[in-house]
């Protein structure tokens, strides 16, 4: 049984969201604040919370940051009101995974969860994904979202991580736009292949010492990419000392 934590003030969405997920069979957690959900979710686990952006005693925003910062990987399905699109980025910035708008759809909302979920799970069970990458002068640490070239701080997104822990974690293996799309992104409803493409050219843009010559993120054409680890220095995985 899958355990979904529900962070939301209002309590009647609260009560509502909490009800119908008993009923899909989720062990159910709930927290009408931001500084209790955290707590919650720092001490019970969660597989998937639910997260408001608008909360008393701490943001939505700051329990998914704070949240992403001390290592916590579980997805996060934020709640966001129409409008709120700035509020969307800078959350999914931070590391939410998925998002849906108030009011929204209970079907829509328990399929995001069922997609979540299906996607973290078989993550897990697709293999084990390394915790930090070393490179040249690039060092990057997947647990804390942070990545620095010669020490200086490197700019990238959640799933531009989530990207490069992915194909990292199988060098030399080629890995197709397709793959990279249910894992990374995971939506019943899938971007386009060329999502993938701006992510990698982004990507490229920032790790490679010559992005129009990359040497780390190759192109196999007509199948998708695949991470070289000819010069790769270290790789620690999860679980190495």
């Amino acid at each position: 049984m899958s355990r979904v934590l529900v962070i939301e003030d209002e309590a009647a969405i609260l009560r509502g969201l909490a009800d119908n997920l008993r009923l899909e069979s989720y062990d159910v957690l709930t927290a009408a604040d931001g500084e209790t959900g955290y707590e919650l979710l720092r001490s019970q686990k969660p597989d998937l919370v639910i997260l408001d952006l608008m909360l008393p005693r701490m943001s939505g925003h700051d329990v998914c940051r704070k949240a992403r910062a001390n290592g916590m990987e579980m997805p996060i399905l934020m709640l966001t009101a129409r409008g709120q699109e700035m509020d969307r980025v800078a959350g999914l910035d931070m590391g939410a995974d998925d998002y849906v708008t108030k009011p929204f759809s209970l079907a829509e909302l328990l399929a995001r969860v069922r997609a979540l979920l299906r996607r973290s799970n078989a993550n897990t069970g697709a293999g084990e994904l390394i915790a930090s990458l070393a490179f040249e002068d690039v060092e990057i640490d997947f647990a804390k979202y942070e990545a620095r070239r010669a020490g200086r701080v490197l700019e990238m997104t959640r799933k531009e991580f989530q990207v490069l822990r992915y194909m990292a974690s199988r060098p030399g293996q080629v890995v197709t736009r397709e793959e990279l799309l249910e894992t990374v992104w995971g939506y019943e409803k899938y971007p386009t292949t060329r999502t993938v493409d701006n992510h990698i050219l982004s990507l490229r843009a920032k790790l490679e010492r010559q992005a129009g010559k990359p040497v780390h993120l190759l192109t196999v054409h007509g199948v998708g990419y695949k991470w070289a680890d000819n010069f790769v220095k270290n790789i620690l995985r999860a679980g190495d000392k």
